[in-house]
């Protein structure tokens, strides 16, 4: 009876072994892709007076610098080093129709169609102040998600576009670029011509 009773212990132990050993077999599966938790600053704006002849308020969380490579003194960034993302803005002057302007403007938005989903047009008008324009929203992956221009019909043309030193992707991306957006916002509503031929 004793020796019965240690075999089947023993197999009972073996089972048990087996048991375990299967049981506790993990399987790996690789962890899906994560984005970063980014804490936004709060919204404050500075004003900033441009030689170029306009003024605008930007976040105090950015910073303006001038054209690198010095070939285009009228031209200006707004860069946002935590975003690693910054606002080309060229300035242009004109002499009557500013229609040329706006054309290529917006044949240099419509090259982003081969990766952009879609491209949203609205008019930026404000007759009081001689701000007018159309601002671009580029859904997708395009390398570019917002530009713009606006102008006094005049003097004036200033054409900017948002770009981000990364490889583009709107689901990482689209948080930052709602969060930029209202600067954007806040910059063509604040801007003014001091140099407007009245």
């Amino acid at each position: 009876m004793g020796l019965k009773f240690r075999s089947l212990l023993s197999i009972l132990f073996l089972l048990l072994s087996f048991s375990a050993f299967f049981s506790c077999k993990e399987t790996f599966t690789p962890k899906p892709k994560g984005f970063l938790r980014i804490d936004y600053p709060e919204k404050k704006y500075r004003l900033y007076q441009a030689p170029q002849g306009f003024s605008f308020e930007y976040p105090e969380y950015a910073i303006i610098t001038g054209d690198s490579s010095q070939m285009h003194p009228d031209w200006l960034n707004i860069e946002f080093p935590q975003f690693s993302g910054k606002i080309y803005l060229s300035h242009i002057r004109i002499s009557g129709d500013p229609g040329k302007h706006a054309d290529d403007s917006r044949d240099l938005v419509y090259k982003h169609t081969i990766k952009a989903e879609s491209i949203e047009e609205s008019r930026i008008n404000f007759p009081e102040k001689r701000v007018f324009g159309v601002f671009y929203d580029i859904k997708g992956n395009a390398a570019s998600s917002i530009q713009f221009f606006v102008t006094d019909s005049l003097t004036n043309f200033l054409r900017g576009s948002l770009y981000f030193n990364t490889q583009p992707n709107q689901d990482s991306l689209g948080p930052v670029i709602s969060f930029i957006r209202q600067d954007i916002d806040h910059f063509i509503k604040s801007l003014e011509w001091n140099t407007v031929n009245k």
